[in-house]
This record gives C-alpha cells, sequence and structure tokens, in this order.
C-alpha cells in the first residue's frame, strides 16, 4: 500500500478477535457492506417509495454517506494500514480499534436518524470520527517524524472540515452545496496523490517481475504540475462552477492526467487484472475533469463529472485497493481470482452507467437501476468473497 520501504514493525502481543487485529479488516469490511446496501436504500428513495428519518434532503443524505460515511471508512481502513509501514510504528488494533469502528456505525445511524435526534447532535456524533482518525493519524505521523506524509493528513483534515460545513450548510439552507464539492475535490486530491504513488510503484513492481521493457516514468516535475493544476482547478471549482475560465481550466488539467496516465505503461498490465484495475479506476479521473469542463460550457449535466469521480475514481480506486490489500496483508497470492475480477467489472458497469444515465435522460431510469444494482453486486460481492479472510488470521504461506 506504500511506496516506502520502512520494515514493518512486529505486532504487540494481541489475543483478541482477528477482525480487530490491523485497521485495514474491519473497516473495509463495513464500508463495502454499507456502500452497498446504502444504494440499494437510495434508489427506492429516489423513486419515492421511502422515506427516511433523516433531517438531510433525501439527495444529500445520498451524497453524504458515500462521500462522508463510506469513504471515510476506505480512508482510515488504508490509512492505519499503511501508517506503521511509513513510520515503522505499531499499528492501532484492539479496543482503540474497536471505539473508532464504533464510533463510525453510530454516525450512520446519527445521519440516517437525525430528524428524530436533532441534526446538532447528529453532527457532533458524524463529525466525531473523522476527527479522531485526523487526530490519531496526526500523532502516528508526527511520532514517526514522516514528514512527507502529513499532505495526506491534511487532506483528510479539510474532509473533516468540509463534512462540518455540510451539516451546517444543509441545516441553514435546506440543502448543502459547498460541502458537496469540497469534499469531493479532497477525495479527488486523495486519489491523485496515493493513486500517483501505488500505480506506477506496483505497475513497475509486477512489469520488472514479469514482463520486462517499458516501465511507469519516475515522479517528476510534471507530476507535481499535474497535482498543482488539480489543486487549483479544484480550490476553484468549489466557489465557481461555469463559465470559460473553469471549463478552460479543468480541460487543461483533464489532459494533464491523461498524459500522466499514459506515462505508467497501464497499456502493458492486461495480463495481471489486479494491477490493471488501478489503471482503470486512474481513469476517471481525467474523465471527471473533461465533463466538468464540458459541463462549464453548459454541454453536459453538472453531475456528470461528479459521478465520475464518485461512482468511477473513488469507486473503483477504493475496490482495487482494497481487494489488493486484503489479499496482501491476509498472505494471500497477489493475483485476481475470477470472482475478483467479477467485482471489478461490477463496479465500472455501475460507474459507466450512472454517467450515462446524466448525460441520457431518456434512459436515465433504466440506467440508474443498472448502476444501482451493478454497484451493491460489486461491493457485496466484495464483502462476501474477502469478509471470511478480513474475519479471521492470515494464512501462513
Amino acid at each position: 500500500m506504500t511506496t516506502q520501504h520502512t520494515p514493518v514493525p512486529r505486532l504487540r502481543s494481541y489475543q483478541g478477535p482477528a477482525v480487530l487485529s490491523c485497521g485495514f479488516r474491519p473497516f473495509f469490511l463495513l464500508g463495502a457492506v454499507y456502500a452497498g446496501l446504502a444504494i440499494l436504500v437510495w434508489l427506492p428513495v429516489f423513486l419515492g417509495e421511502l422515506m427516511l428519518t433523516t433531517a438531510f434532503a433525501p439527495r444529500d443524505w445520498h451524497i453524504h454517506e458515500m462521500l462522508y460515511g463510506y469513504l471515510p471508512a476506505v480512508i482510515t481502513g488504508f490509512l492505519f494500514t499503511a501508517i506503521p509501514n511509513w513510520t515503522g510504528r505499531l499499528p492501532l488494533q484492539g479496543t482503540p480499534l474497536l471505539v473508532l469502528v464504533i464510533i463510525w456505525i453510530l454516525g450512520r445511524f446519527a445521519v440516517t436518524c437525525s430528524a428524530q435526534i436533532g441534526w446538532l447532535a447528529a453532527m457532533a456524533i458524524d463529525v466525531a470520527f473523522l476527527a479522531l482518525i485526523t487526530a490519531a493519524a496526526a500523532r502516528e505521523i508526527l511520532a514517526g517524524s514522516n514528514w512527507r506524509n502529513l499532505k495526506v493528513v491534511a487532506l483528510v483534515a479539510f474532509l473533516l472540515v468540509g463534512n462540518i460545513a455540510f451539516h451546517l450548510e444543509a441545516h441553514f439552507k435546506g440543502t448543502a452545496d459547498y460541502g458537496i464539492r469540497a469534499g469531493i475535490a479532497i477525495v479527488v486530491m486523495l486519489i491523485v496523490l496515493i493513486g500517483g504513488r501505488i500505480i506506477p510503484s506496483f505497475t513497475r513492481n509486477w512489469l520488472a517481475r514479469e514482463k520486462p521493457g517499458r516501465l511507469p516514468s519516475p515522479f517528476a516535475g510534471f507530476d507535481v504540475a499535474v497535482v498543482a493544476a488539480s489543486a487549483v482547478a479544484l480550490l476553484a471549482w468549489i466557489f465557481w462552477q461555469d463559465g470559460p475560465v473553469i471549463g478552460f481550466v479543468f480541460a487543461l488539467a483533464g489532459m494533464l492526467h491523461i498524459i500522466r496516465l499514459g506515462r505508467w505503461a497501464g497499456d502493458r498490465t492486461f495480463d495481471e487484472r489486479l494491477v490493471l484495475i488501478l489503471h482503470v479506476g486512474y481513469a476517471f479521473v481525467p474523465l471527471g475533469f473533461l465533463l466538468v469542463a464540458a459541463s462549464a460550457f453548459n454541454l453536459v449535466p453538472a453531475s456528470a463529472g461528479l459521478h465520475a469521480w464518485m461512482a468511477g475514481a473513488a469507486g473503483v480506486m477504493t475496490l482495487a485497493v482494497m481487494t489488493r490489500a486484503s489479499l496482501g496483508h491476509t498472505n494471500r497470492p497477489l493475483t485476481a481470482s475470477l470472482s475478483t475480477q467479477g467485482i471489478y467489472v461490477a463496479v465500472v458497469v455501475a460507474a459507466l452507467a450512472r454517467i450515462c444515465a446524466v448525460i441520457s435522460p431518456d434512459w436515465s431510469g433504466q440506467l440508474l437501476h443498472v448502476a444501482s444494482f451493478a454497484w451493491a453486486l460489486a461491493f457485496l460481492g466484495f464483502a462476501a468473497c474477502f469478509g471470511p479472510a478480513l474475519l479471521t488470521e492470515a494464512k501462513r504461506r
């Protein structure tokens, strides 16, 4: 999950349930189950067949629970598995990890039942999770003097701020707008930063071992320029969505990401789907930038780019990382089985169908059903296929 080579620390003596032995186990499993079930709930809510007891508008509940519910769980699973590798410090496990899991679960109930418990209580319970994650991650990074990864923690802290803004905006304005765009912008930047680290690294490792020849270009000034251009474009987009300036800036950022992705030799990875899917997931990043550019010129609806980033980049990349990390950290072979490849196909179909549902309104009803059920199949499929490994001790090779 990281390109650094700090020795992995030995686990402290731990006698509790295997699922609490490392951060990725409970949060990948619960996050996947929730992502699948939340979409199956959202579809009848969207169609007016089900009412929720949330203080949020129905659309805002859906966006919030994907953006500030599901994704923070996966980010936490990634962070608290990667940080010990980055710092050489012991991982969070046992009771402290269980406390975080419980707080995350309470947050999901609080948001969904916020009309009953009150918006302020729901906000306090919900944001407590990201606040604790930010504090714990910062403590470990600082204690390990791992300064280069503070930027990842900073983005998690910004996600916390975005969540607070979402709750305040939804209460005082009726709907959230800035909180949505801020959260999406932060998630995109996390994918740009972390994806830019792990995708070329994993690709290089596999190609060097299995398919000698052209390798991914190393991180260089061009990557710095792409990251900077993305940050500027996304920051501007939080406040302005229309007009030629936004359109041209996003079109430029999209083209830069296409070039960046092309430098990673993804076309040579078709034989190993565990690597290929990372490139496929990242491809939705430039697609999102280009669709936002098109929407700035009123060529497509604004939500097309948002779904390219969320259902596409975030959905595909999180499943790609979750499957790979779950295999690697439970000492299973790093290769995509047929069931894992089925999960990948389902989430890509879900992303494409959701984007097309926005662009093709005449087919939106059918495409929304395809997207919803394919998404649920992908994430509940992950839980079914990887749940046993996440709940038990790692196999010995």
